[in-house]
């Protein structure tokens, strides 16, 4: 695994937004819906995947940063260790794992004081560690498989309804994940079992799933409400119309009272995002905004000097200006 860092064009000091909007943007343009046939464009897909998965945890990237595991989340040797057993006797002529009497390897030490090539060796001891327990040795050993983050888009509309995602996992395997209706954005959801294989016999990981939901170009959601503003004429604010409205279901038609303004906000009950924890669906709200015409109408100007002469007519009044 690459630096996750690199693989999202990042640098370290990247804030969680920075994380989000770059795993978005790379997430579309390898999706491997839009690129059929591309084997090459699937594995970048899937470390870019991977690459989020792993800093979008703030839990992970501060250990990842800490060095304490590698890009692919896995455990490094503890650093502690390592330098308590070179420090005990290694070196020129001392009895050690490489043999008594055995010299320095050439090389030149790390910055912290550490033997270059003491990764080696570790490296040798856990590596040789986990090939015999994935070959089914280890015998009394049991691990459970490490859980995996993973992240899919899915538009407004299909959070609020529910929706089936396609997601291809890092084992090549590809399953449909259910996303259920309501969900929010940055929700997780949990796949048992579709995580690392364990050790020993022990039972795999899971599959985070983090949903990210786009916005809507109209729509805003306020818990299980959605919120519309909707442009009216002066003459239907005025004398009251009947108008079309998009919802999630589709267009409905709605009554303008007259003498609406600027504000008025009609109530569609029930037209709103379903919750199945409440077993309660919310509401849809359109807010009017009346509209002056786009261009300056001579006849309306001359009506409005005719009509607002002798009228009590101070919007501002309890400004007190």
């Amino acid at each position: 695994m690459r630096d996750p860092y690199l693989v999202l064009g990042l640098t370290r000091s990247a804030s969680a937004d920075d994380i989000k909007q770059a795993f978005r943007r790379l997430a579309k343009q390898y999706h491997p819906d839009l690129n059929p046939g591309r084997p090459d464009i699937e594995q970048k897909f899937k470390e870019v995947n991977s690459a989020h998965g792993l800093l979008s945890d703030p839990e992970k990237r501060a250990r990842f940063d800490k060095g304490e595991i590698d890009a692919a989340g896995n455990e490094r040797p503890d650093r502690n260790f390592r330098r308590a057993w070179q420090g005990a006797g290694r070196g020129p002529g001392a009895g050690g794992p490489r043999g008594a009497g055995a010299g320095p390897r050439s090389g030149t030490a790390g910055a912290d004081g550490d033997d270059p090539f003491a990764d080696d060796f570790f490296n040798d001891i856990f590596g040789a560690t986990k090939r015999r327990y994935s070959a089914g040795g280890g015998a009394g050993v049991k691990a459970k498989g490490s859980d995996v983050n993973y992240s899919v888009n899915v538009s407004f509309a299909d959070a609020c309804l529910g929706a089936k995602r396609r997601l291809t996992l890092s084992t090549g395997k590809a399953i449909d994940v259910n996303i259920p209706p309501g969900t929010r954005d940055q929700t997780k959801l949990r796949l048992k079992g579709q995580g690392l294989a364990g050790l020993g016999g022990a039972g795999a990981g899971d599959a985070i799933v983090e949903v990210l939901v786009d916005n809507h170009p109209l729509f805003t959601r306020k818990d299980d409400d959605i919120h519309l503003e909707v442009p009216v004429t002066l003459q239907e604010a005025i004398l009251g119309a009947a108008i079309k409205v998009p919802t999630l279901d589709g267009q409905v038609a709605v009554k303008v009272p007259p003498g609406a303004n600027s504000g008025t906000t009609l109530r569609l009950k029930g037209k709103g995002i379903p919750n199945p924890d409440r077993k309660v669906t919310g509401d849809f709200y359109v807010k009017l905004i009346v509209m002056l015409p786009e261009k300056p109408d001579a006849d309306l100007t001359a009506f409005i000097e005719r009509w607002s002469k002798g009228k009590d007519y101070d919007v501002r009044r309890k400004l007190g200006v």
